[in-house]
């Protein structure tokens, strides 16, 4: 349902029903246009012993929507200021996206209820400076009432069935009310230099509420002396019935003794000034900035003679009546006489009405979230109802087209149609099998194509491990070989076996523990052998260095590859701390593990240039058995011309003149060897070929 553009504000008071029908300026923000009004005054004043004030304020009600329609309009009712509580907080220094939780914290420090038994709202005030994203000098009003308060203030309108939308404390409509209507938008005021306040007294039956405003802060106060004061008094002095003393009051002048009323009710009116005065001091010594300047009466009490003169001559400010509002059109509301007569008591409706049209300054509403909630959910049912509704229609007459289609299907008109369709299905699959079958023997040839290009390339790297391995041994310099076995830097090789694994990875897993041995000898992580070959004879080519990843990530030889075992023994055992094993660690094992001198490649992109030994894809070299130093006998061979004499060999056993002892130390050392032609991509395997032997 479409909302109308109406606005009502009904005040519900002591004496009578106030209800003003509005809408928002179409152009001018800052009016308000009227276009009904009701005042309905009840037969007695619900503060009267003899009345029921549930049945006075229903008859009302059923008699405001006998003449009206609130079907799609906003209402905005008023609660009194005493069911509710107000606080106007000055925050510290502070970013403003933290505001919120900065008054969450003061609500449960201001309001002496837990907050779930009451309902609360808050809004900053147009005070403060805000200077990146901090606030300085920022003040909030707080509003809260308990949950019974607003089921009270809210069931004479629940029951007469009038949806209310916004629930407000009293004060807070005046102050909307005089803030719109007597003063400039906030917007336009200088926070340095603000106008002076007004003072907005609005005298009630019961009780006065006292708004003091200067369009930027917000102060009120309720006083418990109201128009029903004036009426007891008169009850007291002259011994009048309520009713009879209330007609006395308002025609005063016209009484038949209008000198005893006056008397009568002078004591209030000095009781009411007083109150009123201390209100003000108590205001200004809050605020030692404020200025007070106009004191403006409203409510039908107003209307007593002379007390708006006693008021300002008790102040010594300039008190009136508020007779005209300034920012309120509509000729019809305006220039009726029930409105005219009684226009002081729309202070209040007046405000509420602003509020319902969206046009006021303060904006808080005190009806429950729940409600709220149910109502926006109430309202999107129509719609989601009809949207179920047209979903349903769409799938019925889809469901509809496809019987129909399926009911006019006649299968026999279509078997030959299928039969020929799979009869090309077949044919179609054999055609793409043998274009499969001949894009495979396709790629086969190429593969032993490409293979065979690069074998000539791989007939070299036997040679070349032979040639690696041979450049690795330690050896004394030309021309500078040791007399004494035991001197020379020497490692004999007794024999040299290869076997082929298909998974390094097996026989890595029985020698881990060597390798870990000979990384902490070595004193180094060596690089990672080369990937796995894609054969047995070659594999992707290894760097030198290695990257990061593979020396943070410990790796292993993985892939088809060679372990070569050399057998073997050298004498250089006399030196302390060089001897056996760590000679064979410092001047062999250091050597394949890429820290000695490059070795030389026969064939490929890098056919006669120095490689670091990784790039031939040796690696991982461990010593898998170490003997004790023993002592030994070996024959010498006596040199011709007299010179010093040497272990001899098996060719010079005739010549020997005698033996030597020496020590002795034999090992075994294995290595992972993944051949690789350095500077060359690994050629793919040809299909279903067995790994080729280097």
């Amino acid at each position: 349902m479409a909302r109308s553009p109406h606005a009502w504000g009904i005040d519900i008071g002591k004496c009578g029903l106030k209800a003003l029908r509005c809408q928002a300026s179409p152009t001018e923000p800052r009016k308000l246009v009227a276009d009904a009004f009701e005042y309905i005054e009840y037969p007695m004043m619900l503060s009267q012993a003899e009345a029921d004030p549930v049945e006075l304020v229903s008859s009302a009600l059923e008699e405001l929507k006998s003449r009206h329609s609130f079907v799609g309009a906003r209402v905005a009712i008023a609660a009194p200021g005493q069911a509710g509580l107000t606080k106007f907080i000055k925050l510290p220094p502070i970013e403003a996206k933290k505001i919120p939780d900065i008054v969450k914290y003061e609500a449960n420090q201001q309001i002496p209820f837990p907050l779930d038994q009451v309902i609360w709202d808050w809004q900053r005030l147009a005070t403060g400076i805000e200077e990146g994203g901090f606030v300085m000098d920022a003040e909030v009003a707080l509003f809260a009432m308990k949950r019974e308060q607003v089921a009270k203030a809210m069931l004479p309108l629940t029951t007469a069935g009038i949806a209310v939308d916004v629930l407000q404390l009293q004060p807070v409509a005046l102050a909307n009310m005089v803030m719109f209507d007597q003063l400039p938008a906030p917007s336009t005021i200088d926070p340095d230099s603000p106008p002076a306040s007004i003072v907005l007294v609005s005298i009630g039956v019961d009780s006065t509420d006292i708004v003091v405003t200067n369009g930027l802060r917000v102060w009120q106060r309720s006083m418990s002396i109201g128009g029903s004061s004036f009426t007891r008094a008169l009850v007291k002095e002259m011994k009048h019935t309520f009713a009879k003393a209330e007609q006395e009051k308002r025609n005063a002048v016209r009484a038949s003794d209008p000198r005893a009323v006056f008397k009568a009710m002078r004591p209030v009116f000095t009781e009411f000034a007083a109150e009123l005065q201390r209100s003000l001091n108590y205001f200004t010594g809050s605020d030692k900035t404020a200025t007070i300047g106009r004191v403006m009466l409203l409510g039908n009490a107003a209307k007593l003679r002379g007390l708006s003169d006693f008021v300002a001559k008790q102040l010594q400010l300039d008190v009136q009546r508020l007779d005209k509002f300034n920012n309120l059109e509509g000729a019809a509301v305006l220039s009726a006489n029930a409105f005219r007569e009684n226009r002081l008591a729309f202070g209040t409706a007046y405000g509420l009405a602003l509020q319902a049209a969206g046009v006021s300054d303060l904006r808080t509403n005190l009806i429950p979230r729940e409600i709220v909630r149910d109502r926006i959910i109430a309202a999107k049912k129509p719609w989601a109802v009809a949207a179920m509704l047209g979903l349903l229609t769409a799938a019925v007459v889809n469901f509809a087209g496809m019987f129909l289609a399926w009911q006019t299907y006649a299968p026999a008109t279509y078997t030959q149609a299928f039969a020929a369709a799979d009869q090309t299905k077949t044919r179609s699959a054999a055609a793409v099998s043998a274009l499969e079958t001949v894009k495979q023997k396709q790629d086969e040839s190429a593969s032993w194509q490409q293979y065979l290009v690069q074998v000539q390339e791989r007939r070299f790297q036997s040679l070349d491990l032979m040639r690696a391995v041979a450049s690795l041994l330690p050896r004394d310099p030309d021309g500078k070989v040791p007399d004494d076995p035991s001197d020379r830097h020497e490692i004999h090789v007794d024999s040299l076996d290869m076997q082929y694994f298909p998974d390094l990875a097996t026989w890595f897993a029985r020698v881990q523990g060597n390798w870990a041995e000979t990384k902490a000898e070595a004193g180094v992580k060596p690089p990672a052998a080369p990937a796995a070959a894609t054969d047995g004879d070659s594999a992707p080519e290894a760097t030198a260095e290695g990257t990061a990843a593979e020396l943070t990530a410990e790796p292993t030889p993985q892939g088809p590859g060679w372990v070569v075992q050399i057998v073997g023994h050298h004498f250089h055992n006399r030196e302390q701390g060089n001897e056996g094993e760590q000679f064979l660690r410092s001047r062999f094992v250091h050597n394949l593990l890429g820290q000695g001198d490059d070795v030389l490649v026969s064939a490929g992109e890098k056919s006669g240039e120095r490689v670091p030994v990784a790039e031939l894809g040796i690696g991982y070299p461990v010593i898998v058995m170490s003997s004790p130093i023993r002592k030994v006998q070996l024959q010498t061979v006596q040199p011709p011309a007299g010179g010093p004499a040497v272990a001899a060999g098996p060719r010079d056993a005739e010549q020997s003149s005698g033996t030597i002892e020496l020590k002795r130390y034999d090992f075994i050392l294995q290595f992972v060897w993944q051949p690789t032609v350095p500077g060359s991509k690994a050629p793919p395997p040809p299909p279903a070929a067995e790994s080729a032997v280097p």
